[in-house]
């Protein structure tokens, strides 16, 4: 027992002096710049542009991984009844958006339905306004489907292992007895899986209120969200770095939270299917 505790502890040594150089120290050092002007967190929260971007944050982070969970629950159903060679290609095209950049999708948003995009102008020969179709990816809801081009990938990889796992015939057995499809997948499916759909939710609510990337190339500062409030803080003509820190511990703190709610759901599912 005692050889299995200290090869636990040589293993975790590594990973336990990373965390804490990449996560507590950078904590450490950005609440010590907040606190170091007392006023930084009252004048943070009275803020109008702060509690307009925290709604905005809010709303982005709420709206989007909604939209990424139902389409990603599509295609993961889609995904389970395909062959595994098929699978297996489908997957590597999926998981291709997890290896760009914000400001790449970005930049391939505005190619594709930008107001000089290819989409536009296809859209164009039909007779929809290309001034109107091009100003679409510039407004909140483009950046809503830009957000969802990188969480849309998140949610299936979570969600697919749930799907598979889950027993296909007590669908069929349902619809024998007289219930419809979609009453099947509501009231049999989703409560089953439930605990990987929260935990996709949270997953990509947090990355969506925490990313930078793609909001500043779309929207720049037309939109007010926090992570540009805080990029426009430590920018060029950004001077007030206490403010900065104290908006960067409170979007991490948000994102934390979101994080442990659905730790604490998927625990307390994992607890109940025991207990039964």
């Amino acid at each position: 027992m005692l050889i299995s505790h200290k090869r636990f502890a040589i293993f975790t040594l590594p990973g336990l002096v990373l965390f804490c150089l990449c996560f507590i120290l950078p904590v450490i050092l950005i609440l010590g710049e907040a606190i170091s002007d007392k006023s930084a967190f009252g004048r943070v929260l009275s803020d109008p542009l702060f509690q307009k971007g925290l709604w905005g944050t809010i709303v982005l982070g709420t709206v989007a991984p909604l939209f990424s969970v139902a389409i990603g629950f599509c295609v993961a159903m889609a995904l389970n009844r395909m062959k595994p060679g098929m699978r297996t290609a489908s997957l590597f095209a999926i998981s291709l958006p997890l290896t760009f950049s914000g400001l790449i999708i970005a930049y391939g948003f505005i190619l594709a339905f930008g107001r000089a995009g290819f989409v536009t102008q296809i859209a164009a020969l039909f007779g929809f306004d290309p001034a109107v179709v091009g100003a679409l990816i510039y407004s909140p809801i483009g950046l809503g489907l830009a957000y969802s081009y990188y969480l849309i990938p998140r949610v299936i990889m979570i969600l697919l292992p749930a799907v598979q796992n889950f027993d296909m015939v007590q669908l069929s057995v349902a619809r024998s007895l007289g219930a419809g499809y979609l009453r099947t997948i509501l009231e049999v499916m989703l409560p089953q899986i439930l605990p990987s759909l929260v935990s996709a939710y949270c997953l990509t609510a947090a990355v969506a209120m925490g990313a930078y990337g793609t909001a500043l190339a779309l929207v720049g500062t037309q939109m007010n969200i926090l992570p540009l409030l805080l990029y426009s803080k430590i920018s060029e003509g950004g001077t007030d770095l206490p403010s900065a820190a104290a908006i960067s511990l409170i979007l991490m703190a948000l994102c934390c939270i979101i994080i442990a709610l659905g730790e604490v759901f998927v625990s307390s599912g994992k607890n109940r299917r025991r207990s039964h």
